[in-house]
Formats: C-alpha cells, structure tokens, sequence
C-alpha cells in the first residue's frame, strides 16, 4: 500500500515511462530497425566480412536480416542525463512545459538504458550543480533517479537563473570518461554568451563524450511568436524583468534573432560534432528516444 503522495507521484513516472517505452519499441517493427525486440541491445546488424560464428540464425528465421549476438561487455554503456532545472524551463505555466517534458524524456530513457543493461546517471543543474550521480544500472538507483525527477517536477522555482557554463565544466569534470551524455535545455543563456557555452561543451568532448543536445522549446510561442495581436506582458521568468507590447510591433524583429540564434547553435554544434536535435515539446517523446537509438547504434 502507498505511503503518501511522493510514492504514488514515482510509481505513475515509473509506469508512464514503461508504457512510452513499450509503445516505441512496438513502433520499432514498422520502422527501419525492425527486427529489434526489447532485446535489440543484444543484437547488431551483421557485416559482411565479419565471423559468422555469432550469427543469431533464430532471429534471421523471424526477421530475414542477419544480426549478429552480442556479448555483455559489448553492450555496456554509461550515460549521463543532465537536465537544465532554472526558471525558464517550466515554462508554459501549467503541467505542459519543458522542464515536465524533459523529466518524462530522461525518465523513459533510464527505462531503455536498464531494459539494455547500460547504466545511467543524473545531473541537475540551474545557476550551480543542484545533483550529479554516478552512473549504475541497478533497480534501487533507477528508483532513487525516479524519485529525484519527480522532485524537479514539483517544484516551482521563482527567478532561478542558469549557469549553463560553469555547470557543465563541472560535470564534465566528475562524470566517468567516455560516455553518451545526454543534455535536456532550452539554451537560454547561449544566446548573451555562445563562445563560452560551447568551449563548456567542447569539455565533454575533450573528455571522449559523445554529446546528444536536446533544445527544449515551445515551438509554438517561442519560436514562431505566435500570439494575438494584442496587448500582453511577458516576464523574464528567471530575472522577474517585465515588458508590456504587443507582438505585432516585435514580432518580425523577435523571429529574426532566433532565426539567427538558432542557426549559429546547430552550426556550432555540427563544428564540435555534437548531435543537436530541436525537441518541440508539442511532438511527443518518441523523437528523443528515436535520436537516442539512432545514437546508440552509430557507438556500437
């Protein structure tokens, strides 16, 4: 029986990741990757030239497709979340916004990493490291990352600034070499700084990581500004700074400066061979985990 709302609040994080996960992996077999199960971790597609002694010919009965089995040392892998916890990232007011869509991601990734028996660890961070875990891949640790990510959700931090900077400096510094790490942020503060985010980024790659960005917008308002044409007043959620306008009057001013920001981020981030993926959190989960895969597959 549940002791309190905390336990309860795991348990449905818990099974809304089982359910989004089991949901893709069912999508898998209409995709390019069909023929992988829950056990595609087990498995890589077969190369011509390679030893045909690890041929799983069971699964080439199934599927047609010659994948070859792989062993436990070969599958696995570290990975390290790291989700951005300031202000501007619970935005939309509500329960839809980014910083829930982020948890929900991260949480149905931890899902995936323990199904391959890879291990995971959590970062939190918003003006400073608020947590960083090592990476382990038993159920209590999968439990207490749970528990930390709804925790995030409950909050509802007022004027809570980001170091984005100096907070990946740090956790490039103390998480194990040559993992996949796995950044959840809206990039906010790159727009005011963008040499020193990415030199905060070209740490972790310095560090043998391979880097998965996954910017965290509402496309919608933030990057189409689609408003009415009426009076509104926005509020700098990190800052508390106010402005009354109407959008009419900033609109085409306001699409061509993130038209701009957003085009120096994704070149920066091909020059530093970083996967960026722009993550609407109108879309879904299942292009984040899809990115993941797609990531996975190209290390193994």
């Amino acid at each position: 029986m549940l002791e309190n709302k905390e336990e309860l609040q795991q348990i449905n994080l818990e099974l809304l990741a089982n359910q989004v996960v089991e949901g893709f992996i069912t999508g898998l077999h209409k995709s390019p990757f069909h023929g992988f199960s829950v056990e595609f971790a087990e498995h890589r597609l077969y190369n011509t030239g390679e030893s045909v002694k690890n041929i799983d010919w069971k699964l080439f009965g199934r599927t047609d497709r010659l994948f070859t089995k792989r062993f436990e040392e070969e599958t696995n892998l570290r990975c390290q979340l790291i989700i951005d916890a300031s202000s501007s990232m619970y935005y939309p007011e509500g329960e839809k916004n980014k910083l829930q869509f982020s948890v929900y991601c991260a949480a149905s990734l931890i899902n995936l990493l323990k199904r391959q028996r890879d291990a995971f660890g959590l970062s939190v961070f918003s003006d400073k490291v608020l947590l960083s875990t090592q990476a382990k891949s038993t159920t209590a640790h999968q439990r207490f990352v749970y528990f930390e990510l709804e925790k995030l959700m409950a909050d509802k931090p007022k004027n809570r600034n980001t170091s984005l900077v100096t907070s990946l400096h740090e956790i490039a510094e103390n998480i194990h070499k040559r993992s996949m790490v796995v950044i959840f942020s809206d990039m906010m503060e790159s727009a005011e700084d963008t040499e020193a985010v990415f030199s905060a980024l070209n740490h972790l790659k310095h560090n043998k990581h391979e880097v998965v960005l996954f910017n965290v917008t509402d496309k919608r308002s933030e990057q189409e500004f689609r408003f009415e044409n009426r009076p509104y007043l926005f509020i700098d959620t990190e800052s508390g700074e106010e402005i009354k306008v109407q959008p009419g009057q900033v609109k085409e001013s306001y699409l061509k400066a993130i038209t701009e920001y957003k085009y120096n981020l994704m070149l920066k981030c091909a020059q530093y061979r970083i996967d960026y993926i722009d993550a609407d959190i109108n879309e879904g989960f299942y292009p984040v985990l899809n990115a993941y895969l797609v990531k996975r597959n190209k290390m193994m």
